[in-house]
């Protein structure tokens, strides 16, 4: 039994090497994998000694020869093929571990040429991969460090893999270097300035059990790497599996609970906020954000930037929750979290602020690709369009509510207070109707005056800030941008309001 070495990642390969020679098997090796193992007290055989021709062209040509691909592509239970591979002296070989040159990691450096970008496109390591892959009946194909053990195990136990693994293998292999092409085709396609083709990588997490509604299938897939503020990367400590609606939910969430760095806690449901706030820790942000809106938190979401304490879980036992979201929960926290088995308790890395990431929205036939909105500018007191300016304690208000607005479905309009959600107007078709509905959960929650409303666009007539004036509205920030700009201007000044135009805009659809 032969088995062809030619590897990028050395991770494990010395160990997986010796236990198959161990087990009697030869290895053939090329270029630095021989090197290593040699160094290692493996014995190899030299893909030159198995081809009888050298390495040329800078070691670009080496494993692309007949006796290494009729080696593997042979029918071992065709006689003709065997007859064939008899006569030119080609031996089987029963295993291919490959995996390919760093492409994506080469050109992702700020140095990188194309000249550099083209020395790192593997040719022999993708042909000796599918040459493997597709004869799977017979010959085993490893890329993925991970699979060693696996293997190694099968081997020491029956003398070789068994068909299923192969078949495993192979796939694995095919994706590999499909993955892998799609980097190299995505690179070159940008130096002869073709037109753009979008090359999709993504694993599926799990099936669901419908989608928005019970007749509708559904799947969750994630990327390689998910990276922080993340439901695709989060660990679930205990619950019902998500559901469909549950990951959009938890996602808008964790979008709004990216833009804190002070305690803070937010209840969602239906992908907008209910009730949000900042606190002197936790506790404090939670009760502050659950008293925005009693009625509406009831079968929703909260998700925290702190860590979840007993205390917490002991103010959030009674309330019926769908999941509670945080960077990390206390022994206890988690052991009274525990009483209320459906509950979904996710722990999500917080470490780090989001990267900026493509977002994907599906449309009949089609797709739209935007950079996620992870933008969101500083309000400071020379961004003021009227004769009165905003106070210290409203402009901290200003940016809390521009912070909530931005994750708010078009029209936004969100009215807050000491740091706090008093009223949230979400998805209605005109922006009166939005403040009205704000304006309207703020008077309820009996607050009257030293109002802040926050606007994700602009306000293109003056009777936004009319009404706002009559239900205590003190500061009003907005992108600006309209040809009424004036209008409003010169309402705001009427009633001796301070507004803020911030020159961003945060349409959510």
């Amino acid at each position: 039994m032969r088995a062809l070495f030619s590897v990028s990642d050395k991770r494990g390969l010395v160990d997986f090497a010796r236990g198959l020679s161990a087990c009697g098997w030869e290895i053939i090796a090329t270029g630095g994998t021989q090197k290593l193992l040699e160094e290692s007290g493996v014995k190899t055989t030299g893909i030159s000694e198995v081809t009888g021709f050298p390495e040329i062209c800078g070691g670009r040509v080496k494993t692309l020869h007949p006796r290494v691909h009729g080696g593997l592509l042979g029918r071992r239970d065709n006689e003709g093929d065997m007859q064939q591979l008899k006569e030119n002296g080609i031996e089987t070989i029963e295993m291919v571990c490959v995996n390919l040159y760093p492409f994506e990691a080469t050109v992702a450096k700020p140095d990188c040429t194309l000249e550099d970008a083209v020395e790192h496109i593997d040719i022999g390591g993708p042909s000796m991969l599918r040459s493997a892959a597709k004869n799977f009946n017979a010959v085993t194909v490893v890329c993925d460090p991970d699979d060693y053990s696996k293997v190694l195990d099968e081997i020491r136990a029956d003398g070789n893999t068994s068909l299923e693994t192969r078949l495993t293998l192979s796939a694995k292999a095919y994706t590999h270097t499909a993955i892998y092409d799609s980097h190299i085709a995505e690179y070159m396609r940008r130096q002869a300035n073709l037109p753009e083709k979008l090359f999709l990588n993504f694993d599926l997490v799990q099936p669901l059990r419908y989608g928005e509604n019970p007749h509708q299938q559904a799947k969750f897939y994630k990327e390689a790497e998910p990276g922080t503020y993340s439901v695709a990367g989060a660990r679930q400590i205990q619950g019902k599996e998500l559901s469909y609606n549950n990951i959009q939910d938890a996602n808008a969430a964790l979008e709004i609970v990216s833009e804190f760095t002070e305690p803070f806690c937010v209840g969602l449901k239906h992908m907008n906020p209910c009730g949000a706030a900042v606190g002197k820790d936790a506790a404090e942000a939670w009760q502050r954000a659950y008293e925005a809106d009693k009625v509406s938190i009831y079968g929703g979401i909260v998700a925290f930037n702190r860590e979840v304490t007993l205390d917490i879980a002991k103010a959030l036992k009674p309330i019926f929750l769908e999941i509670v979201m945080a960077p990390s929960f206390s022994a206890e926290a988690l052991e009274l979290l525990a009483t209320k088995k459906n509950l979904r308790v996710l722990v999500i890395d917080m470490s780090a602020p989001r990267c900026k990431r493509p977002k994907y929205t599906g449309v009949t036939g089609g797709l739209l690709v935007q950079d996620a909105d992870t933008e969101c500018v500083e309000v400071t007191t020379d961004m003021c369009v009227t004769d009165r300016k905003p106070s210290a304690q409203e402009l901290a208000d200003i940016n809390f509510g521009w912070k909530i607005v931005k994750h708010v479905k078009s029209n936004a309009i969100v009215v807050v207070k000491d740091g706090a959600t008093l009223g949230v107007g979400a998805g209605q078709m005109n922006r009166v109707g939005s403040a009205g509905i704000a304006l309207e959960e703020a008077k309820a929650a009996g607050a009257v005056s030293g109002l802040v409303l926050a606007s994700d666009g602009f306000l293109p007539f003056d009777d936004t800030v009319d009404q706002a004036a009559q239900y205590g509205v003190s500061a009003i920030v907005q992108p600006g941008g309209s040809i009424r700009d004036n209008d409003s201007i010169v309402k705001a000044n009427e009633k001796g309001i301070a507004m803020m135009f911030t020159g961003m805009r945060h349409f959510k659809h």
